[in-house]
């Protein structure tokens, strides 16, 4: 399994032609679209602009193009990498065992405002994109076609990026291509234009204009995609995309001193005109907006499958309940989740049907990812300090793009009642399940009761050698919380003894531990009494698919390859041709009782994991066992943390 990942991803990893030409396509989709909309933001901030203005908007977006995307991100970020992995999530996963330990809500604020802005980014891009038709008919339906053609980005998902991302890489090549000549095309309408290069324009319209909250907003669109380059990562490795930034870069800035260019040639006439697509020449208008419509369909497809990957470790990092994970190609980190995509769909045609065009939904769009920003800013400055890096430069970084993206922070607030609001709602949301979940799950495991297995080993012994007993299964197999193999639940105990006694021929105890690395699949076994019972770890990374039933086949298989597992039916009919004995999986389900006496918190929260618990699949499909025999039982859960009441004999 390892070799043939390896194998698919080696050749976009390393530094190659085929390397960049991918990471055009997967990494820089957001990014890559946002001339779309913000130049026409900027110019909506401030519609009697002149070419003061312009330039200092230019300055702006150039050097947060420089400072945001380039140093922090490409530089810097590209670096905190898990086993290759990127993310806010997978950032988390280096960090999670240091203090202080309000890190987890840290990252669980940074990557649901992250799913948020998932949310409006089709949204806003592909209305943007279908807006340019207006060129050719101003009275067409764009709200109508926008649904049709997200319905349709949507309904592509369940298919997955596989075989359309060979196709995304060339296509993005010639977008970025197509800005940089367009923008090169337009920038002789005003030369000057290129004094943006100083930051000097750009301080001196922030410090000169009262509306400068506005043009930070709008600013701020040009580096949105920032994080999903972070989030990219595992995709394509850190050097294809820290070399194909530089084409992006270079070809994104030439497209706005275009668009800037124009916008100061026409002046006040160009007010209400989307200047992407004025710049075009009539001939090529068609094309334009063609291969605009194409790149808003790629860049939504690479943030779709980015929160994809962003649930996907939630899960098995503990943020989230288990939902069902497909994977449509055999390609690394192209995944699959219906209920998400469903999710995420639903919210983009609300977002379409409440602000109906790309101009409102600038209102909406940046807040979010500005949380994120800043999340992902706080858990860079305790990684730097893990890896060793002076407490002094930890701190410069932290105030210098703390400060920085406070400033947009402060400047998309503004946007909050104008639409801003409908992001933050979203983040709050998924936050707070997030928050949630996390604290109920491990509220819950720490009130679980553990025995030593020797222990319990002669009693379960003695039940598989009692022929009284009729047989339940030839194996017995149990999921056990307990990361010590020395120890088991004793819920699992009392489900073996006394809840209907279980004669086996072997008793399995499975404990999935999920691990700080994305890819890791291994186990470890320990059988504390030979061929009767046999305690196996499987250490799976945050990205790796929970196929119990196929990973405990291989583990029998190694057992009984080294001579330590028999694993033919004790049947003699059966038996005597070889055939193995059956298997079957118990999964005990822990429901919270009343009788509990404990903390008015603690109810709270293991109320409240009830409830979440139906945003999730079932255990038996989170597994991966629904080809194979289970028996669900449930037990109470009673949380004696106090000393109740005791009922009295009456005289």
């Amino acid at each position: 399994m390892k070799k043939t990942s390896a194998l698919q991803t080696s050749g976009v990893r390393r530094l190659s032609a085929m390397g960049l030409i991918v990471a055009m396509g997967i990494v820089f989709g957001d990014i890559g679209t946002s001339p779309l909309y913000v130049m026409k933001a900027i110019t909506g901030a401030n519609p009697g602009f002149d070419a003061d203005y312009i330039v200092g908007a230019i300055s702006c977006i150039i050097w947060t193009l420089t400072l945001q995307t380039t140093v922090k991100y490409v530089l810097i970020a590209l670096r905190a990498d898990n086993k290759g992995e990127g993310g806010i999530l997978a950032l988390f996963a280096l960090l999670k065992r240091m203090k202080p330990h309000w890190l987890y809500a840290v990252a669980a604020v940074g990557s649901a405002a992250l799913v948020a802005d998932g949310v409006i980014t089709p949204a806003i891009t592909v209305s943007s994109a279908v807006e340019g038709l207006l060129v050719f008919d101003p009275n067409l339906p764009t709200v109508l076609i926008t649904v049709a053609v997200i319905l349709g980005i949507f309904l592509l998902q369940q298919a997955g990026t596989g075989t359309i991302g060979r196709f995304f890489g060339p296509f993005m090549l010639v977008w970025f291509l197509m800005l940089g000549a367009l923008g090169v095309a337009n920038v002789g309408a005003y030369p000057a234009v290129f004094k943006a290069f100083s930051p000097l324009y750009a301080f001196r319209l922030l410090f000169s204009s009262p509306e400068w909250f506005l043009i930070m907003g709008a600013v701020f669109l040009c580096t949105t995609g920032a994080e999903a380059l972070y989030s990219d990562l595992g995709h394509c490795g850190r050097k294809n995309i820290s070399v194909s930034w530089i084409l992006v870069k270079i070809c994104l800035i030439l497209n706005y001193l275009g668009q800037g260019a124009w916008l100061v040639a026409h002046g006040p006439a160009a007010d209400g005109v989307n200047p992407f697509f004025a710049i075009m020449p009539g001939w090529f208008s068609g094309v334009g907006v063609a291969m605009s419509a194409g790149a808003a369909v790629i860049a939504s497809q690479a943030l779709l499958s980015g929160s994809f990957t962003i649930f996907s470790e939630a899960i098995n990092l503990g943020f989230w309940p288990r939902l069902k994970i497909k994977y449509p190609s055999g390609e690394k980190g192209q995944l699959y989740i219906p209920a998400v995509n469903m999710a995420l769909l639903a919210g983009c045609l609300v977002t379409v049907l409440i602000f109906r065009d790309s101009s409102h939904m600038e209102a909406a769009y940046g807040l979010a990812i500005t949380v994120t920003m800043l999340m992902t800013t706080v858990l860079l400055v305790f990684w730097m300090l893990s890896r060793g890096v002076p407490r002094a430069v930890c701190v410069l970084f932290g105030l210098v793009f703390g400060t920085i993206e406070g400033i947009f922070f402060v400047a998309n607030l503004f946007k909050f009642t104008h639409g801003g609001w409908y992001s933050i709602a979203v983040a709050a949301v998924l936050a707070a399940v997030m928050i949630l979940w996390r604290n109920a799950t491990r509220t819950r495991s720490s009130y679980i009761e553990y025995r030593r297995v020797e222990e319990c080993s002669p009693l379960i012994t003695a039940i598989r050698d009692d022929d009284t007993i009729s047989k339940y299964t030839s194996n017995l197999v149990y999921f056990s919380r307990s990361a010590d193999m020395g120890l088991i639940e004793s819920k699992i105990v009392y489900s073996i003894v006394n809840k209907l006694p279980k004669r086996a021929d072997h008793y399995w105890f499975i404990h999935i531990e999920n691990t700080d690395a994305p890819d890791t699949l291994e186990y470890r076994v320990s059988i504390p009494e030979p061929g009767a019972i046999y305690f196996i770890t499987m250490r799976l990374g945050f990205r790796v698919e929970p196929k119990v039933t196929a990973y405990l086949r291989q583990v029998v298989e190694d057992l009984v390859a080294e001579g330590r597992l028999d694993l033919r039916s004790t049947y003699p009919s059966l038996r005597s041709r070889g055939i193995a004995g059956d298997f079957r999986f118990m999964i005990i389900h822990r429901i919270f009782s009343p009788s509990s006496n404990c903390r008015r918190s603690d109810r709270r929260l293991m109320l409240v994991h009830q409830w979440l618990r139906r945003l999730g699949i079932s255990d038996q499909k989170a597994m991966g066992l629904e080809t194979s025999v289970v028996t669900e039982e449930t037990v109470p859960l009673i949380i004696n943390t106090g000393h109740g009441r005791r009922i009295k004999r009456a005289r």
